[in-house]
Order: structure tokens, then sequence, then C-alpha cells
């Protein structure tokens, strides 16, 4: 079965705005249709409104009549809206518009990026050298997209300092401002205070 999306406005229209959402689910590998795409003969409405391949208003007229006006043109007579009074048809090639979906699927795909959460360490007495190592690999995992999780570890009696945690998380979302933002301000979790940023 081919997997097929619709997400269709069609031209300026009298008080409504048309549109079919078409959800995918998917089922031990096979894409599954959860709702069929009526065409020609497939489309029951005996009245329908038809726009026409350019996406102009063709008016309301007989299922039969805007079935002949598809097939005079060679092409398909889609219900882009079937909740719509009356049902909505575009006249198009379907078969062509299903093969430039699954292209621009295969596109979208290809672009997709899951973002990750990078984790860069802290302690609250670190150097200055050692700080700005820490800076560069944040800088890197933004650069890259993803987000950084901020952690700075305190030992022992450390932790009834937490204001000293909160000032190098604020000075390495200083660093860091020019192509990050603030997610979530930093927070202590445990014997560890965590800030979150992201890439702008």
């Amino acid at each position: 079965m081919q997997t097929v999306i619709i997400l269709w406005q069609v031209g300026p229209l009298p008080a409504f705005f048309i549109s079919n959402y078409l959800t995918v689910g998917k089922t031990g590998g096979e894409s599954k249709i959860n709702k069929e795409i009526l065409i020609n003969n497939k489309i029951k409405a005996r009245e329908i409104r038809v726009v026409g391949t350019n996406g102009e208003q063709l008016g309301i007229m007989k299922l039969e009549e805007a079935l002949k006006l598809a097939q005079e043109k060679n092409l398909d007579l889609v219900n882009v809206a079937p909740q719509a009074k009356p049902p909505v048809c575009r006249i198009m090639d379907f078969g062509k518009y299903k093969y430039e979906q699954r292209k621009r699927d295969k596109e979208a795909r290809k672009k997709q990026r899951s973002i990750t959460v990078k984790e860069v360490k802290l302690r609250p007495n670190i150097e200055t050298h050692d700080f700005m190592v820490k800076v560069r690999n944040a800088q890197r995992f933004l650069g890259e997209g993803d987000k950084v999780k901020a952690t700075v570890i305190f030992r022992g009696r450390e932790i009834t300092h937490p204001e000293l945690g909160k000032k190098l998380c604020l000075q390495l979302a200083k660093e860091l401002d020019n192509i990050s933002v603030i997610e979530r301000e930093p927070r202590i979790e445990g014997r560890n205070m965590v800030m979150i940023l992201a890439p702008k």
C-alpha cells in the first residue's frame, strides 16, 4: 500500500478554510493509511465544490459533471475536504502528486536530525584553562545543533555554596550567548547544579 499524506489548502474560499489531514501509522514496518483518500468514483457525495488545477473556484456542481470535467482533462477528481458542506474536490494528477509527495518526504527525512543533549561537567573551583576547554566543547556541541547540559558537581561541603555553581553556570552562558540561549535556568538537582543551553 502506498503512503500518501495530504495537507492541502485551496485558493480563496468564501467562509471557511479547507484542509485535509491524513495520518499515517506504522505497524510491523508497513505504512498504513488511517483514512482513505476518496478519488474519482469512490467519491459518494451527490454535489461537490470543485477547484481547478490552478486553485481556481469552478463552483458547486453534480458529481457526474465534475468527474466528466476531470476525465476530459485526463486528470483525477480528489476529495481534499470531505468534512466541508458540500465536500471540496480538486482536479489534479493524483499519480504525479503522490510521486512528488514521496520525493518531498524523502528530502524531509534526509534533513531531519534528532537533537541530543550533550553534557559538560564543571567543578566550583575549576581553573580558567579547564573552564575554557569546557566552553570550546560546549561551542562545538551547540554548533552541531545539540543542546548542552552544564552540570556543576559539588563535593563534600561545597554544596553549602550553591551561589558558586550558579555563578559558574551563568559565566558559561555568557561565553556562549552569541550562539545559545538558556533553556533551563541553573538549579540544584541532588548534589549537582544543572543548566541547559539550547542553540539559537
